[in-house]
């Protein structure tokens, strides 16, 4: 529906310009049965094999994910069954992958799927991995979509060594988000929304930034920003100063990061040209492996 299939160059092109890692959303639940015992299409899992062999072969780090299970969303409680036999399933099939495929549990939680619901949830998901995988890092989240405010209400599972926290950062999101047409709101009234690197708007950013990792410290955790990008209708300076901005202050914090994404509306590269945006891409890596 996004528009793009994935090709084998792009991988190629990724690791080419000096990235290390890939986050991999796989909307599991649309290739799977609904009825117990939930078998995931074989075909689908081929599928998803290529992807994360065509990243580990290039040396990339994987962090691969349950994305867009509307329907745990929407019946915590009714899909908790089936969202169990999923990490099951793919937990054993991933058992004898390398330590650098990284399982993250779910995409930003939210809707019925309360830190209430999540919690308990998440502890039980991460038994279920624990039994094929027992040292394979976890990347957890809040509910409330992965929100930095959210992760003071984020419950570790504990006695566990091996898991990353994760948050997603779009502020302000009148500025990343103008013109999306998904947003309920009035987005086509943010056009023309900038962000000029201001003092008071980059403190606005460290503010968030020193919460979250305060937090990490205080649990005794690592801190991963997941996700973060402005949408394609934003102008390009405003977007390359906001990218530069919360990846340097992410990682002069000490977090590792993920640009939200490659190559759709928020994307660093452009596949009608084939090439990168190289402003865009430069306000991610500085220095780039390609010319």
């Amino acid at each position: 529906e996004w528009g793009i299939r994935l090709e084998e160059s792009y991988f190629r092109t990724i690791a080419d310009a000096g990235f290390d890692s890939v986050r991999i959303p796989v909307r599991w639940s649309a290739h799977a049965a609904d009825r117990s015992p939930y078998a995931i299409d074989p075909e689908f899992f081929d599928r998803v094999d290529w992807a994360v062999e065509q990243s580990l072969r290039r040396g990339l780090t994987v962090v691969l994910n349950i994305h867009h299970f509307d329907e745990l969303y929407a019946d915590p409680s009714g899909q908790r069954e089936r969202f169990l036999a999923l990490w099951s399933q793919i937990a054993a099939h991933y058992r004898g992958a390398p330590p650098s495929l990284l399982f993250e549990v779910l995409n930003e939680p939210h809707d019925q799927l309360t830190h209430e619901q999540w919690n308990p949830l998440l502890a039980d998901a991460v038994r279920v991995i624990r039994e094929s995988n027992p040292t394979r890092v976890l990347v957890v989240g809040p509910a409330g979509w992965n929100a930095y405010t959210e992760l003071e209400e984020l419950r570790l599972p504990p006695d566990d060594g091996h898991l990353i926290a994760t948050f997603h950062y779009y502020l302000p999101f009148q500025f990343t988000h103008q013109g999306a047409s998904w947003v309920q709101r009035d987005s086509e009234g943010w056009l023309g929304t900038r962000w000029e690197g201001t003092a008071a708007e980059k403190a606005e950013v460290s503010e968030h930034f020193r919460a979250a990792a305060a937090w990490a410290r205080k649990n005794d955790v690592p801190l991963y920003l997941g996700e973060f990008g402005a949408y394609e209708k934003a102008d390009m300076a405003s977007r390359v100063a906001w990218t530069r901005f919360v990846r340097e202050e992410a990682l002069r914090l000490g977090m590792s990061v993920a640009y939200w994404e490659f190559a759709a509306g928020f994307g660093v590269y452009d596949r009608e040209t084939g090439q990168w945006r190289r402003e865009l891409l430069e306000s991610l890596l500085p220095v780039t492996a390609t010319p």
